[in-house]
């Protein structure tokens, strides 16, 4: 049976910071659901109810224009070992492209990761435990390093090309702002 919290405690704390994949759901009133993995190390918890996580360049931008219209965001976390959890993480979320304010105060939590475009900061009005027993087991056997790698191959002209080629808007067509609130004058 699930049970619901209004902040992260320790123990939660401790289970994300365990995590190696996380996923994030996002969506407007009329627009596709989508639920992407993350992984790296891009996640940081800042208090108990308060997250953050660097966004690097892929294939689509979603989160961030479905957070810009609407600022709905579930994360969750699943445990792949151990005792069998579901954490899921729901609150409004803002997008902070390279030009905002915040950018370098909250940008310095992470180690510089090859294409980050965007962080996300969650501040979460609700938490949620679930059973999580039907979750096989995975063995975590490493990162891959191919979108750094792309990325770094890319360099940073690269990847602004990328995002004004497949970054600008989502599936359904929101705009992501990425490239006027990405690159520095």
């Amino acid at each position: 049976m699930g049970k619901q919290y209004e902040a992260l405690s320790e123990r939660w704390i401790e289970f994300i910071a365990e995590q190696k994949i996380f996923f994030v759901g996002t969506a407007t009133t009329d627009s596709r659901v989508n639920v992407s993995p993350k992984g790296m190390d891009s996640f940081r918890v800042l208090n108990n109810n308060r997250v953050i996580w660097l966004n690097v360049t892929g294939s689509g931008n979603e989160s961030s224009a479905h957070v810009q219209r609407d600022p709905r965001m579930t994360i969750m976390f699943c445990s792949f070992e151990g005792p069998p959890l579901i954490l899921r993480l729901y609150g409004a979320a803002r997008v902070i492209h390279k030009n905002d304010h915040d950018w370098e105060e909250l940008f310095a939590h992470f180690n510089p990761l090859p294409g980050a475009r965007q962080i996300f900061d969650l501040s979460i009005n609700l938490v949620q435990t679930s059973c999580g027993m039907a979750t096989p087991y995975y063995a975590y056997t490493g990162d891959r390093d191919l979108l750094s790698d792309w990325a770094r191959r890319k360099g940073d002209d690269g990847l602004k090309q990328y995002w004004e080629e497949k970054n600008q808007s989502s599936i359904d067509n929101i705009p992501t702002h990425i490239v006027e609130n990405n690159v520095r004058s």
